[in-house]
C-alpha cells in the first residue's frame, strides 16, 4: 500500500508521539506499506516553524532529515496534482491539506489524517 501521510500525522510518527494511535503505528510500520511525505508537508513545516508560534518545533531541514532516515519517500508537487485542487468540493480551506488530498486521489495513495474535515473527501483516506 502506498500511504501519504498529513503533516501532523507524519509528525507525530517521527517524534513517536503518544497522539499516534497504534493501529496507524501498525499500519506504517507494516513492511507492506510505502510511506510517503509531500513535498508540501515540508513546505507546511517550513512556513509554520519560520512564524516561531510554538506549534511546529522542528525545522523542515530536520523533519526532511528525519523522513528520509524514517524511509520514507518524497512526493513531489506535479502541475496535476495543483489542478485537481480546483475540482475538491470546498470541505476544507487550508491549501496545504487540499494539496494532499489531490495528491492522494490522483496517484493514488491512502491519505493518513486526524482531521475530520479531510476525511469527508474520500472513503479511501484513513481517519486516525
Amino acid at each position: 500500500m502506498n500511504l501519504l501521510l498529513d503533516t501532523h500525522v507524519a509528525l507525530w510518527a517521527i517524534t513517536d508521539s503518544p497522539k499516534l494511535p497504534l493501529k496507524a503505528r501498525e499500519l506504517i510500520a507494516s513492511p507492506k506499506t510505502n510511506v510517503w511525505i509531500s513535498a508540501a508537508s515540508i513546505w507546511e513545516i517550513a512556513i509554520k516553524h519560520s512564524l516561531g508560534r510554538g506549534d511546529m518545533p522542528i525545522s523542515a531541514q530536520d523533519a526532511r532529515r528525519y523522513f528520509s532516515e524514517s524511509g520514507y519517500r518524497l512526493l513531489a508537487i506535479e502541475a496535476e496534482h495543483a489542478l485537481a485542487v480546483e475540482d475538491l468540493p470546498t470541505h476544507h480551506g487550508d491549501p496545504f491539506d487540499r494539496i494532499l488530498v489531490a495528491q492522494a486521489l490522483m496517484e493514488p495513495m491512502r491519505l493518513m489524517t486526524h482531521d475530520a474535515m479531510v476525511a469527508l473527501y474520500s472513503d479511501t483516506i484513513i481517519k486516525i
